[in-house]
């Protein structure tokens, strides 16, 4: 997927066959365990799976022909090598004016890899900072277990 791809839910552009898409997203989340370089493209493509327009589906196609050039790819683990799990949380307090939700994040690596992250809005209004450092260290923690 193109780094500046812009998509929307034009309503001038035409739908393509949601089941088609939703079975193809489908089967690509299955693959991102040991391919990561699909999370970002699949992740915004998996945010029309209720009406996937022409544009979506293009880009769909075009993920699906750099996973068929790329099907040596794929993460390795070698037995005995000293992999350290590490985890990293933060947050940044009442981002959104709107609603006064804060933002929360984590990312843990397996050695120098990144295997997990996620960034999100909390579900609590908090009021102070340290209250928000809280409760994305919360999300980490249950992330970890």
């Amino acid at each position: 997927m193109e780094m500046n791809a812009k998509f929307s839910k034009s309503p001038s552009e035409r739908n393509v066959d949601e089941r088609e898409y939703r079975r193809s997203i489908g089967c690509l989340r299955y693959l991102l365990h040991t391919r990561p370089d699909l999370s970002f493209s699949v992740g915004v493509l998996s945010r029309y799976m209720q009406e996937p327009k022409e544009s979506h589906g293009a880009a769909l196609k075009k993920l699906l022909r750099y996973l068929r050039g790329t099907c040596s790819l794929g993460l390795h683990f070698l037995c005995g090598r000293n992999l350290k799990l590490e985890g990293y949380s933060n947050s940044s307090h009442n981002v959104d004016i709107d609603d006064g939700e804060s933002t929360t994040g984590h990312v843990f690596y397996l050695g120098n890899f990144p295997i997990i992250w996620c960034s999100t809005k909390q579900e609590i209004v908090v009021l102070p900072s340290c209250e928000a450092k809280f409760m994305a260290a919360t999300e980490a923690a249950k992330q970890a277990i």
